[in-house]
């Protein structure tokens, strides 16, 4: 007999005992509960301290400070060529409160465009300045005198920057540092020339420029508040100053914002598939898991209150050599007293990692929650896949203080609101459709507020593709 007439013989033989594909249908299996990829560890929902706000708005209220306008400018680029949105130059502080759409566009329409190369000097100090320079792309570094007659970095610009302000309204105003240019730069330059022969013949320009002359210098501390006037060192019956502590006349006030989604389950489903697990409790947890990853993002990037739009500029760093260093990560500390915690994509984690590697530094770790968290100067860094990264592989390492009492950073939400399974995330039953489906409205209410600007910092433009 051959082969094939074996394997045909004992395929006719009648089936002795019960097959594996028809067993598994009244096998009782072993089964976890569904899972989802999208969860993460969620370290800013975790650490943030959050504040209960009643009526939905909270107002944070501060000291008065004298604002100078600066902020970062915007621009529109059309294949080689730069231009700034008018609108845009109202971030100068000569141009604050300037609404004048028609005056802002020929302004935009002088700016004058300008290419440097990396290590190019591009202001010199003690050299006359009479234009304004507007960074469109590249990094700068301030270059000043040290202590020993040496040169210093001052700082760092970035994309969006300014300086030279100060030459558009004063004729004598000189360098006081020198600027250059770390990598290839676009920069697109004001002349005070051109400023002024646009107010020649503008009256609204003309006027507001000599207001703003005329405004005596305002008295004010370090941190760019109202003073408040103290004696001390006296003896005597020296004369006491007379003071008072001088409050915003509109402080901020921050609304809850809101995550929501209509969560839908047919009754057949709850109704016949509750075993082992009730369909309907698996669907509402991936549910709420979906809401906080989006609560988490929204604290980082929200336009109105994330982390990444409420930074003040003066508290925006950007690295010495793109990477993130030891150095950088000291320099975003000493900003700010009592710093809490950094948030950093894990891929910066990374980045940072192999910068103490190159130095032969091992970060201590602390325990939290179960997880080995690294820490710089004792400081943890928590990793937050929220925090974005740019398409040239750049992101952003987010340094904070927080606690009302530190006047620090918060999250706000209210709790005891209706159908409420967790503080301020609530799951109310909407009923059930013409189609025998069952919806549920699950919603969660937050925000975040910045107490005082030095709460938060951001190291910016951080490199983390590079490997050498």
């Amino acid at each position: 007999m051959s082969v094939g007439e074996e394997v045909r013989a004992e395929q006719a033989e009648p089936q002795q005992s019960l097959g594996t594909s028809a067993a598994r249908n009244l096998a009782t299996t072993t089964k976890s509960v569904p899972q989802m990829q999208e969860i993460s560890s969620r370290w800013l929902l975790r650490t943030l301290p959050w504040v209960q706000v009643q009526g939905g708005t909270y107002r944070v209220n501060r000291r008065l400070s004298y604002a100078v306008g600066d902020g970062r400018v915007t621009f529109v680029k059309t294949g080689d060529r730069v231009q700034v949105i008018p609108a845009e130059l109202g971030e100068l502080p000569v141009f604050r409160e300037y609404e004048d759409p028609e005056v802002l566009g020929e302004l935009a329409q002088r700016c004058q465009q300008r290419e440097f190369a990396p290590g190019a000097v591009i202001t010199s100090f003690g050299s006359q300045a009479d234009e304004v320079f507007l960074l469109a792309h590249g990094r700068v570094e301030k270059i000043g005198t040290g202590p020993y007659g040496d040169d210093t970095v001052l700082g760092s610009l970035a994309d969006g920057s300014y300086f030279g302000e100060q030459a558009l309204l004063d004729p004598e105003a000189i360098w006081e540092y020198t600027t250059r240019a770390v990598t290839a730069c676009t920069v697109l330059t004001l002349p005070r020339q051109d400023l002024e022969q646009v107010a020649e013949r503008t009256d609204s320009l003309r006027e507001h420029l000599q207001r703003l002359r005329a405004i005596p210098a305002q008295r004010t501390n370090n941190y760019g508040e109202a003073p408040i006037d103290l004696s001390a060192g006296h003896v005597g019956e020296a004369v006491l100053p007379g003071t008072y502590v001088d409050y915003e006349a509109a402080p901020r006030e921050y609304e809850l914002s809101v995550a929501q989604t209509v969560l839908r389950v047919h009754t057949r489903v709850a109704d016949l598939y509750n075993q082992p697990m009730n369909q309907t409790e698996q669907q509402l947890r991936l549910t709420v898991e979906a809401l906080k990853e989006r609560q988490e993002h929204e604290l980082i990037n929200n336009r109105e209150f994330g982390l990444l739009n409420n930074c003040e500029y003066d508290q925006r760093l950007q690295p010495h050599d793109g990477v993130p260093s030891p150095d950088d990560m000291d320099e975003l500390l000493s900003r700010r007293r009592g710093s809490k915690l950094f948030l950093a994509h894990p891929r910066a984690i990374s980045a940072f990692g192999r910068e103490l590697n190159k130095r032969g530094l091992v970060p201590e770790t602390i325990e939290m929650a179960g997880s080995r968290i690294p820490t710089w100067r004792g400081v943890p860094i928590f990793p937050c896949n929220k925090i974005p990264v740019s398409d040239a592989r750049t992101t952003s390492i987010i340094c904070m203080r927080t606690g009302e009492e530190e006047q620090g950073v918060v999250g706000l939400h209210q709790t005891g609101i209706p159908d409420e399974i967790e503080p301020s995330l609530s799951v109310r039953f909407m009923g059930i459709s013409e189609q025998a489906i069952m919806s549920y409205l699950v919603s969660t209410y937050y925000s975040a507020a910045v107490l005082v600007p030095d709460a938060l910092g951001i190291l910016e433009n951080v490199e983390i593709g590079r490997w050498q």
